[in-house]
């Protein structure tokens, strides 16, 4: 795995051995960039089913000011600490190695990217919830391809949808 653009474009990122963790795809992670250009730089990003941090790593190379990552597995979170120690991002960033719905409500973000195991759909609507109550303006979840996605989650209106093979993008704004 690897920073697409940016700052640190072609690093490579260290990833988790398994099935634990389910990768965006380069391609795909390219395509959300292409539509975050304008808005990615100086934003706060929230990275929430952080994985190895790769998307949150990718808006830190593009631009943004911040970015805070969620994850609750503690493997994962220390790889996230790795990536970002190996790039020097440890002061621009913030994890929280919790489950999402205990921090989402209190986070004060610009753009937050939702990516949670598929299998899971509850997590799905707690996560847009809570997002809604917290105000944040624009929200993105990855998930599966075979997956319907809310047209609306209180104030959040979906506005796009990428979809590229198993995976899909639907972007929410409020």
């Amino acid at each position: 795995m690897r920073v697409i653009g940016g700052e640190f474009r072609s690093r490579r990122l260290k990833s988790l051995p398994g099935l634990e963790t389910r990768p965006t795809p380069d391609r795909l992670r390219e395509a959300l960039f292409n539509v975050l250009a304008t808005r990615i730089d100086d934003c706060v990003f929230l990275d929430v089913y952080a994985g190895t941090g790769a998307v949150g790593i990718e808006a830190l190379s593009r631009g943004a000011r911040r970015c805070v990552f969620i994850e609750k597995s503690r493997r994962a979170v220390e790889v996230i600490h790795e990536n970002l120690a190996t790039l020097g991002l440890e002061s621009r960033a913030e994890v929280f190695a919790s489950k999402a719905a205990a921090v989402l409500e209190r986070m004060r973000v610009d753009i937050a990217f939702l990516d949670p195991p598929y299998e899971i759909s509850k997590e799905y609507d707690a996560a847009m919830s809570a997002l809604d109550r917290s105000e944040t303006p624009l929200v993105i979840v990855q998930h599966s391809s075979r997956f319907t996605p809310l047209e609306e989650c209180g104030h959040l209106r979906l506005y796009r949808v990428i979809k590229q093979g198993d995976n899909s993008l639907s972007f929410y704004e409020r």
